[in-house]
This record gives structure tokens, sequence and C-alpha cells, in this order.
């Protein structure tokens, strides 16, 4: 058979940009070799639009059994008695909640995107600002916080179907409870979006938010370590609100409106071989050696956070409670985008992030967002954290002298050879 020489002489290098960078993007991750064997697997050749037993083609007997295994190996992951993995992504994992839970127009209350949201809380550039009556939250000035009494007070004031928790880029744990009681009082359902501390949520190193939250959706790469993709959860199912009725008359359930939702709502045939590759990642999860990982990554931020506070850097709110820090680089006078930029240079792969209450365009930014759940796979501990710190601020102190970002580049090729990645793959 012809090797696609091209291609895979991409995907060599690829694998050396990998192994020889610092990997600090939050929402990013190095799956185990057992994660890639299964989404390469010969499931991706599998059609199988529906659900296990309820399928539209023959053949799925073992999709089933795979499919199966992946739902009832995250319910024990997370204590949930219901669980969708069909999503390919946290995004559409959330326009299936929307689909199931809301009518065109219907008003939802979600953290601004400027102040560390998602596109798919409202934003008006996503359809979930397109097509629904977003209002927001934001967080304290002064602080960094989550605004609570602003979430409350819109909440009483808006009458929000739906109270959205969750952020891209909000580094500490979340009140569920608090979120709670003001939805049950205005009428609305709470959704948690935990695309980014999940792992942190698995292993209790985060407060859960299906002990108050009425739908959970995830990403299943970022902190839970496997193939990018989607999921949906329900600690408890309960009746769908809008009173949709299956054929005999009855009230839907939950669980069956957003398993609609998904499928025909708003996807075809579920990627069956990214499914049997959450299977493997949830059953890493359940392992002993994954509780030690989260709390190695929380370890791991808290250090970080800590050595760029002691050189002055303004990290929003203060600290970490999760593998994030959001950082406004103002002091420094640099802005995210030549952060990023000059980083890139040196090997240190970060993006570039805007920050509450920022004065710049999402195109350039007045900060940055570091997250450590890739390099706490690859083994780094918290005394490393300090040397990439120091890495980092020798850059962003000489960005425009180009003799020391190569010789931090030279710097992080050598101490990443320490932490090898797929030794395995030629």
């Amino acid at each position: 058979m012809p090797k696609d020489t091209t291609l895979f002489s991409l995907l060599d290098r690829e694998l050396v940009r990998q192994r020889t960078g610092i990997e600090l993007i939050a929402s990013e991750n190095f799956t185990s070799l057992a994660v890639m064997q299964a989404m390469g697997s010969v499931a991706t050749n599998k059609y199988a639009e529906g659900y296990p037993g309820k399928r539209y083609y023959g053949g799925c007997e073992i999709i089933d059994e795979i499919e199966t295994l992946a739902i009832e190996r995250l319910k024990k992951v997370f204590g949930a008695s219901w669980a969708n993995v069909q999503p390919h992504s946290g995004a559409q994992a959330n326009t299936a909640v929307f689909l199931a839970c809301l009518k065109p127009g219907d008003p939802i209350l979600g953290l601004d995107l400027s102040m560390g949201g998602h596109l798919t809380h409202g934003s008006p550039a996503n359809y979930s600002g397109k097509h629904y009556r977003a209002f927001f939250y934001g967080v304290h000035k002064e602080t960094g916080l989550i605004n609570y009494e602003q979430l409350e007070e819109t909440a009483r004031r808006e009458k929000p179907k739906l109270i959205i928790c969750g952020a891209s880029a909000y580094s500490r744990d979340w009140d569920y409870k608090r979120i709670r009681a003001v939805a049950d009082e205005v009428g609305a359902l709470v959704l948690a979006d935990i695309a980014h501390p999940a792992g942190l949520i698995a292993t209790g190193v985060l407060n859960d938010p299906l002990d108050h939250c009425h739908i959970v959706t995830s990403t299943t790469h970022k902190t839970l370590r496997g193939p990018r993709g989607g999921l949906i959860m329900l600690r408890h199912d309960f009746d769908n609100p809008l009173g949709a009725k299956d054929p005999k008359g009855n009230i839907r359930s939950m669980s069956a409106a957003l398993d609609l939702a998904v499928f025909p709502g708003m996807q075809g045939g579920p990627l069956e071989h990214v499914i049997a590759a959450k299977a493997v990642a949830f059953g890493e999860i359940l392992e002993d050696g994954f509780k030690q990982y989260t709390q190695q990554v929380v370890a791991n931020a808290q250090a970080m956070a800590s050595a760029f506070v002691s050189r002055d850097y303004h990290l929003i709110s203060g600290g970490t409670d999760n593998h994030l820090m959001l950082i406004d680089l103002r002091n420094k006078n640099i802005t995210g985008k030549k952060a990023q930029e000059v980083l890139d240079q040196a090997h240190i792969t970060l993006n570039k992030n805007a920050v509450p209450f920022d004065d710049k365009s999402p195109f350039v930014t007045s900060g940055i967002r570091i997250g450590v759940p890739a390099i706490t796979t690859r083994g780094l501990r918290e005394t490393d954290m300090e040397n990439i710190v120091a890495m980092i601020d020798e850059v962003l102190t000489h960005a425009d002298q180009p003799e020391v970002v190569a010789a931090v580049r030279e710097h992080v090729q050598t101490m990443m050879q320490q932490f090898p990645l797929y030794p395995e793959l030629s």
C-alpha cells in the first residue's frame, strides 16, 4: 500500500513540535497511546445512527457494546444516572441542551465572553446569542471573582429559562448551590458547562456541579485527558420542561429529550471511533493514578501562579483553584498577541486572551491564558513551574531581542528532553 509521505511527514513534524516544546494551552492535553489507538481503530468504518439497541443500520451489535461501555464508565466516573457520549464537541453538547430545553427567543443567562465565559453561553457571534435572548453576568472588577449578586439580580429581572455556569478562562471554583437557589426562585434550569475543570471535578478536587445543576456538559479532552469530543450528563432525570410528549401522550423525560436533541436533532451518525477512545479515557480516569494526576495539576498551577505573582504579574483573582490562570500583561507593557507570538518562537505555547474589562480588541488582548494539564501529564512538578515562569519572564522582558528568545528556546528543548513524550513512537 503506498504511503502518503507528504501527510505523514507533517504528522512527524507535529510530533517533534509537541515533544520539544512546553505546552501551556489550558484546553490541551496529551492522551494515552491507548486513546489514540482506539481513535485510529476499525470503529471509524461503522455507521451507527441512533443509540445502542435502536440503530438505523445493521451490524451494530459490537458498536452497541462499545458505546454502552463508554456510557457506563462515564456514569461511574461522575456518579451520573444518565449520559450521552455522542456529541462531537462541547459546543455541540451545549447546542443539544438548548434544543431540548428552550424555544427560539427564550431568555438565557451566562457568563460574559469578555469576562471569561464561552462563545456558546450567549455570545452574539454564536448560535446561542443569535437564536436566544442572551443576558450576562460578569466578575467583580476588584477581585476578578464571579459577581453572584449581578447574576442573581439579572436572573430576578429577566427570568431566564436557562442559567449557564462554567467558563473558558476563570481560575476559581464555582458556587453551584447558590446558582441553583436563584434558578429555583425564578423557575430556570441550570446548565453547568465543565469543559475545563471536568477532570478535577471527577476526582473530587473541585465542587461537584451534579449535586446542584440540572444538566452538565463537558468536553472529553482538556483535564479529562481523552479524545476531542463532548458529553452530556444528568445526576437525576426529570420531566422535560417544554412539555413535549412521546407518541403515547406521556411527557418526555429530560434524558429522552436530550437524546432526541443530539440525534436526530443536531447530529447524524456518531463518531464511534471517538466514542471508543472516550471509553478508554473514562476507564483510565477510574484508575487510582488519575486522582494523583489531578492533584498534581492543581499543585503545579498554584506553584506557577505564585511564581508569576512573585515577579509582579497581575493574575486575575490573584491565583487559581483549578488548572489555569489568566494574566493581565498591561503592567508589563506587552499585548497578549505579542506575548503569544514571541513565546511561540521560544517553543512555549499558550494563547492570547481578553481579561475582564479589557481595553484592547479580542484580536490583540491585554492578557494570556496559561494551563498546566499537558505539562503535568508529561511529569513536570512544582519546581519545574518556577523554571518555566523564569523562561516566560525572560522572553517577555526581552521580546524584541531575538538572541534572548533563541537562548530560551534552546533551554526549553533541553528541559523537555527530560520528559519523553510517546517514546514508543518513532
